[in-house]
């Protein structure tokens, strides 16, 4: 018995000696008989309160099944995200496809579309040519008019075609093609002097190049 107990015991011993008349010693073997039974008390139910051989099984087993569980979730959500992965690589890959084709199909479009206009500006060129020919006194002749109705068709045909002329004023080599160069002093650098053909294009698409003269 330690010494709190020992105090404690002593005052429930004077207790129980003001209370029932006993003598010292009786009332010290009462005070130690209900210590005894409360510190029994209390080691039944420290004892109660301890799980069970069969209680410890299913808490392990518990234990166990949740561990595995979040096993299964770690290794599921892993999955989920290499899934992921893997089906944004592929999107990517076909949009860059689906564009590369679009670019390849407009490509190809493009380029055959300038070659059948090619196979047609000849046609327009000798129109051009010939109704520039055209002396003033016969402008008004069936056949001047023929020729010129003729090629106002074939250029108002290439506008419905959104083919257009290139602008001739100063020289690129982008859209000019320059088959003579003269020195001017009167004029600027680059400046065309004279437009032998025509240039056309369609958007950025460049069908023909002007054929031109340049100045400096």
């Amino acid at each position: 018995m330690t010494d709190m107990d020992e105090v404690k015991s002593g005052t429930e011993a004077d207790t129980v000696t003001q209370e029932t008349g006993a003598s010292p010693e009786e009332a010290d073997t009462a005070a130690e008989a209900a210590a005894d039974t409360a510190a029994s008390a209390a080691a039944e139910n420290a004892e109660e309160s301890k799980p069970k051989g069969a209680d410890k099984k299913k808490l392990k087993k518990a234990e166990a099944e949740l561990a595995e569980a979040r096993k299964k979730l770690d290794d599921a959500e892993a999955a989920l995200a290499e899934e992921k992965d893997k089906y944004l690589r592929m999107y990517a890959e076909y949009e860059n496809f689906r564009r590369r084709t679009a670019k390849e199909k407009e490509g190809i479009y493009t380029d055959a579309y300038a070659d059948c206009i090619q196979g047609i500006l000849p046609v327009i060129d000798n129109l051009e040519r010939a109704a520039a020919a055209i002396p003033p006194e016969e402008a008004e002749s069936a056949l001047a008019k023929g020729v010129t109705m003729t090629l106002k068709s074939a250029t108002d045909a290439l506008n419905k075609l959104g083919i257009t002329e290139i602008p001739t004023e100063t020289f690129d080599p982008n859209v000019h093609n320059a088959v003579m160069h003269v020195d001017d002093e009167s004029l600027g650098e680059g400046v065309i002097i004279d437009v032998f053909q025509k240039g056309y294009r369609r958007g950025d698409k460049v069908i023909r190049c002007a054929m031109v003269r340049v100045a400096n």
